[in-house]
């Protein structure tokens, strides 16, 4: 068990690769803070992997509310901080920018930049002080390419993916290792936040069709574990994990 004696706080816990990731770390021996805003299902999760032996902390939050990501900051100071960050919660309401769904655009910025950024405050500066941790933020493939209908989606992923380097460049003073993890597609429910019908659809067809079979969540959790478990001198920068046979 690879990570016994860590604990490893996770948002977008509550199904997907956040839910694969929880259980992944688990599995190694991690001890977890888990976030989502469905608080019934982290609750059966945490109902799992505590019959494992693993002590899990409920802390229900929107990413995207700074107050309520403050708060559960100071849940987790009390705790004596975590040694890992797995900032994967994230929506994809995407549509042709001429459309103008602005509160859709808002809503992704508030979560994908945001909510990311919030999680980093939280828990950054306690593991400056202890010169040890490593964050790991979920961008996506859409952080090297540009799709279309997906802009303002491919916007927030790029923006992840430059927070993400930069801090890398910043945090190694004090001992703190990052990683930015781009997943290809993968069946999740990430796709059931496009409100706009045809797209939804067509995305759906796209990623989930016989042609191009999906990775699976706990694809991505491996590759998380690969990269949180490598010996203290080794950072995993950037790890791009898709389909075979996906061309972008």
């Amino acid at each position: 068990m690879k990570l016994q004696g860590k604990k490893a706080w996770i948002t977008g816990a509550s199904s997907g690769i956040g839910q694969a990731t929880a259980r992944a770390l688990a599995a190694e021996g991690a001890d977890l803070i888990i976030s989502a805003r469905r608080e019934e299902r982290l609750t059966e999760l945490a109902t799992e992997l505590q019959a494992q032996g693993r002590s899990v902390t409920v802390a229900p939050v929107d990413v995207s509310e700074r107050a309520g990501m403050e708060a559960v900051g100071e849940t987790i100071k009390s705790q004596g901080g975590v040694d890992i960050l797995i900032n994967n919660a994230g929506t994809m309401p995407i549509s042709p920018i001429i459309n103008g769904r602005v509160d859709e655009w808002e809503q992704m910025i508030d979560t994908n930049i945001k909510g990311v950024l919030y999680a980093i405050n939280a828990v950054y500066p306690g593991m400056a002080e202890r010169k040890d941790g490593h964050i790991v933020n979920i961008s996506s493939v859409a952080a090297r390419l540009t799709y279309q209908s997906a802009g303002v989606y491919g916007g927030t992923k790029h923006a992840v993916r430059a927070i993400s380097d930069t801090l890398r460049k910043e945090a190694i003073r004090f001992g703190v290792r990052v990683t930015d993890i781009q997943p290809g597609s993968v069946d999740t429910e990430l796709p059931d936040s496009i409100a706009h019908d045809k797209i939804r659809a067509a995305v759906k067809d796209n990623m989930y069709g016989e042609d191009m079979p999906n990775l699976k969540p706990e694809d991505i959790a491996n590759g998380i574990i690969y990269a949180v478990t490598q010996p203290p001198y080794v950072d995993v920068s950037e790890l791009l994990i898709r389909p075979v046979i996906q061309e972008n």
